[in-house]
């Protein structure tokens, strides 16, 4: 099923995963700046608009997982769903060197226009599929880019990112992966936890079991790369989830 901000694959597999992709699309919605943000394609491209390779992962490794997954349809500069809707980056202006055009002087009320367009929808179908059952299991995939302008190289191609307030499968997940004899960044390259994001809002506050997993985009920018992580993560998920007792 495709809507305008989102897509789901899979909803009838009857596996207790949801997988998601906050940031899977570029795409920019012809309402807006008739389908631009107003800066150049090849920033479009990076991963200021979207994480790369990301929804490639997500929909294999949902196929591995016998789960249903959800995917945004729409670009992170257009309105970022992984943002708790009073976060002052849930519309991004600057995003690491780039002004973003179309949002330089955008008000609360096109905020607001395009929260109801596309943000909400997202999360309300999100809501849905983390409640088709009582047990569902939330894995949430992203991508990082390997090293940020005028910063120092991101080692690592794996990271799990967690929240103090649960880290049930987050800590067993970086044990098992690293067991592999992967560098798994521990809630690198960045913390795991911000109020109001979408583990936030529909792992932690209902209490469902959750990851989420940081692939380096130079990684997966291609299939075989998608479909060699996507291979290589969901076994070990399977074992981590059936060893916790969850």
């Amino acid at each position: 099923m495709t809507e305008a901000s989102f897509q789901i694959v899979g909803a009838d597999r009857p596996g207790r995963w949801l997988v998601t992709c906050d940031h899977a699309s570029n795409r920019v919605p012809d309402w807006l700046g008739g389908g631009s943000l107003g800066i150049a394609p090849e920033d479009m491209a990076r991963h200021i608009a979207y994480d790369v390779g990301a929804a490639g992962v997500t929909r294999r490794l949902a196929e591995r997982l016998d789960a249903p997954a959800i995917l945004t349809n729409f670009s992170r500069l257009v309105i970022d769903p992984n943002r708790g809707e009073d976060d002052p980056t849930l519309l991004m202006r600057l995003y690491d060197g780039t002004i973003i055009a179309a949002n330089r002087h955008a008000d609360a009320a096109e905020q607001e226009r395009r929260m109801a367009a596309l943000y909400r929808p997202y999360h309300r179908a999100y809501a849905a599929l983390a409640a088709r059952r009582p047990d569902t299991v939330i894995c949430a995939v992203h991508s990082f880019t390997p090293c940020l302008r005028g910063r120092t190289p991101r080692p690592w191609p794996v990271g799990v990112l967690y929240s103090h307030r649960d880290t049930r499968l987050a800590l067993p997940l970086i044990a098992a992966l690293a067991a592999e004899g992967l560098n798994v960044g521990d809630n690198e390259p960045y913390s795991g936890h911000l109020d109001g994001d979408a583990i936030d809002r529909h792992a932690l506050t209902p209490g469902r079991p959750n990851v989420l997993i940081e692939l380096r985009n130079d990684l997966i920018a291609h299939e075989d790369g998608q479909l060699a992580w996507a291979d290589r993560l969901a076994p070990v998920l399977q074992r981590v989830l059936a060893a916790s007792g969850l």
